[in-house]
């Protein structure tokens, strides 16, 4: 009875340690486990919370940007839009006053003038031609299309087009002829050197 005792005794105290031991490492590879996915997860929340920091900073930064531009914009906008239309009304002003003046000068009929009221009509055809030639002249002024101009780009275009093709498009005939004389002298010498040396070889035989 007491060798049984004893067995039962010693398998106890060997099996329970052991147990205890396989069972700490379990739990371990357990809590590793879960601490790894809570590791994973905090790593997608980080990336989550950084991407929408990261938006967050673009929508500040976007918003202040196209808010200077816009506010900026619409400034110069009604400012152009305000001389443009103060142009387009100063045009139609102009315009209505050109066909008032057209009309009364087209309305003068010299050819049914008498010698009776000749003097009289010609000076009011006068002065109608007159103010005609104030409108005229004022309008100038106001409105630079009326005196030929062209903008500078426009008038500049052509000639920057035609001396990127041809750099030679802006000599003239007397230059040509330098510049082609100064390329073909050395050929023309050395052809007369030759004929030279030709005759003289014809002379001695």
């Amino acid at each position: 009875m007491n060798a049984d005792f004893l067995h039962a005794k010693s398998a106890l105290n060997d099996g329970t340690p052991r147990d205890d031991v396989e069972r700490k490492v379990v739990e371990a590879q357990q809590r590793l486990v879960e601490l790894k996915r809570a590791q994973e997860e905090l790593e997608r929340e980080r990336s989550s919370l950084e991407e929408l920091r990261r938006r967050q900073n673009e929508f500040v930064t976007g918003r202040q940007e196209m808010l200077q531009n816009l506010t900026r914009g619409v400034g110069l906008l009604e400012e152009a839009e305000f001389s443009a239309r103060r142009d387009l009304e100063q045009m139609s002003k102009t315009l209505a006053d050109f066909r008032l003046a057209l009309e009364k000068i087209q309305a003068i009929r010299d050819e049914h003038w008498t010698k009776e009221n000749f003097q009289v009509e010609l000076t009011r055809a006068l002065t109608t031609v007159e103010n005609g030639r104030m409108e005229w002249n004022s309008a100038r002024l106001k409105l630079p299309l009326l005196g030929g101009e062209k903008p500078a780009a426009a008038v500049a275009a052509p000639e920057s087009v035609s001396g990127a093709a041809w750099p030679l498009g802006g000599m003239g005939f007397g230059q040509l002829c330098r510049l082609g004389l100064a390329l073909t002298w050395p050929l023309v010498v050395v052809a007369l050197v030759a004929l030279g040396l030709f005759l003289a070889l014809l002379i001695r035989k």
